[in-house]
């Protein structure tokens, strides 16, 4: 009996979550410009922190030259490193 309920207790419950899909490779970018500043603020949080993979379903391929933009875009001032 004590081992049907700690089963019960590890089961997930609700639906299984869709996984997400690189918006980079939607859209067939091959190069993230450090100088698209709209589309590097949708990968920052409102802290200015960069989001990691799992949160923007970038795949690890664009996921690198995101980074690599937004730490790009911060030197040349375009973006801010953090928001007070």
């Amino acid at each position: 009996m004590s081992e049907d309920r700690n089963d019960r207790q590890r089961r997930p419950r609700g639906r299984k979550q869709r996984r997400k899909v690189c918006a980079f490779c939607v859209d067939k970018v091959q190069h993230i410009d450090y100088k698209d500043i709209n589309r590097l603020r949708r990968f920052t949080n409102e802290h200015g922190k960069i989001l990691p993979r799992r949160m923007s379903g970038a795949c690890a391929k664009h996921q690198r030259q995101l980074s690599l933009a937004i730490k790009r875009a911060r030197a040349v001032a375009l973006m801010l490193f953090t928001t007070d």
